[in-house]
């Protein structure tokens, strides 16, 4: 008796091992054969999914941004945290996960817009949206802080978002190349536990 995968379900699996492997790989040293001998289905069926490698890597960025979002938004809908402890809780979280991980990989978003983000304009596109999406739930998340009296008032919610996502993949570089939790942490304390802060606005005047 013959099993039905529903096609939603290969094409998920697709895009998770993809993903898997653009962290490890990156974009030019990802092979359409090596993912599609992991998830053992035909290159035939790969056509049905996507029409070349480059949609494929577009969707398989904004598939990796989708759980950082869900999960950000969990904790921005916990009445018991403010947006700044919202923020400071889902940091800690990632970077209890990178110390798991080795080190390894990073961020696809930055990886990828290192390797391909000029010279693929589907994959820019791709991850415009998701950087943009990231930033609009942290600048939420920030604006929050500020109507609670957390963050200081003297820097909009959208650059204050912005510094955070640039800086945060910066660590994520240096992380890599050190080996060392530190760029995470002192990105984390400096921000969210100090630039951001009302104590660090009141200081500054």
């Amino acid at each position: 008796m013959t099993t039905h995968i529903p096609k939603q379900f290969k094409k998920d699996k697709l895009l998770d091992q993809g993903v898997t492997l653009l962290l490890e790989k990156g974009y030019h040293a990802t092979g359409l054969k090596e993912i599609l001998d992991t998830v053992r289905i035909p290159k035939g069926s790969f056509y049905t999914y996507f029409s070349s490698k480059e949609q494929f890597a577009a969707e398989a960025i904004s598939h990796y941004i989708e759980p950082f979002i869900e999960r950000l938004t969990a904790h921005l809908q916990n009445p018991a945290l403010d947006g700044l402890a919202a923020l400071r809780l889902y940091y800690e979280e990632l970077i209890a996960e990178v110390a798991q991980s080795g080190f390894k990989g990073g961020c696809l978003l930055g990886n990828m817009m290192g390797e391909i983000g000029d010279t693929s304009p589907l994959c820019r596109d791709a991850l415009l949206s998701a950087v943009e999406r990231y930033c609009a739930l942290q600048e939420a998340a920030l604006l929050n802080g500020q109507q609670m009296g957390k963050v200081r008032l003297d820097r909009s919610a959208k650059n204050m978002a912005d510094l955070l996502f640039n800086g945060w993949q910066g660590a994520l570089l240096r992380m890599k190349v050190l080996q060392s939790l530190e760029p995470l942490i002192a990105c984390r304390q400096d921000l969210l536990d100090d630039y951001f802060t009302t104590s660090r606005s009141a200081a500054e005047k």
